[in-house]
């Protein structure tokens, strides 16, 4: 999706319930890819670059990703009001399915085809996750930091949580703090420029 499209937002608290409602009830094995979906190609309220950053911020908060996300964008447009509609939209209707699902599965959890729909479930979101990954992917060309040291970041990151199995939270402070110095220097420097341009106008 073009970043020249005009953006729409949520028309209302209502609207922000009822979408963030059928958003999560779609959201089985995983909500990014039907979050980006839906506010990003559907509805048109983020840019793929508004999206990649808010998903961003909202990984490294204390909490699920995906409530974090909707409480931002909730209350960006509404307020601390906004944000409650977002949050009562995504947990109300999904709580209820999973205690109906929850009463079901007690029953069978020992079966065998239900461990097996469990693997394949799990196998099917992680295919979810990466082809939202890479669908993101071009909205990095627009990242200050340059796609050199995001591939970077990326590859580093993997090595350290998946291989060298190092605390999350110190690889937060330490290639997160880096990323975030750098992302900082590479702003001041595009405001600067964009300083210098005006002043020779």
């Amino acid at each position: 999706m073009s970043e020249e499209l005009p953006l729409n937002s949520p028309r209302s608290k209502t609207d922000l319930f009822v979408s963030f409602t059928l958003l999560a009830l779609q959201g089985f094995g995983g909500v990014l890819t039907v979050v980006q979906r839906e506010v990003v190609e559907r509805k048109r309220w983020m840019t793929p670059t508004q999206f990649l950053e808010d998903w961003a911020v909202a990984q490294i908060l204390p909490g699920p990703n995906v409530i974090n996300f909707c409480l931002m964008l909730g209350g960006r447009h509404f307020g601390l009001m906004g944000a409650f509609a977002a949050l009562a939209g995504m947990l109300t209707a999904p709580t209820a399915v999973l205690i109906v699902i929850a009463l079901f599965f007690s029953g069978v959890s020992d079966q065998t085809w239900a461990q097996g729909a469990l693997r394949g479930m799990g196998a099917v979101a992680a295919g979810m996750f990466a082809a939202t990954g890479i669908k993101l992917i071009p909205a990095l060309k627009l990242n200050p930091m340059g796609w050199t040291v995001c591939t970077l970041v990326v590859v580093t990151t993997f090595i350290c949580v998946s291989l060298l199995r190092w605390p999350l939270i110190w690889v937060l402070l330490g290639i997160g703090s880096l990323a975030c110095s750098w992302a900082y220097l590479q702003l001041a420097r595009v405001e600067a420029a964009k300083l210098a341009a005006g002043d020779r106008a």
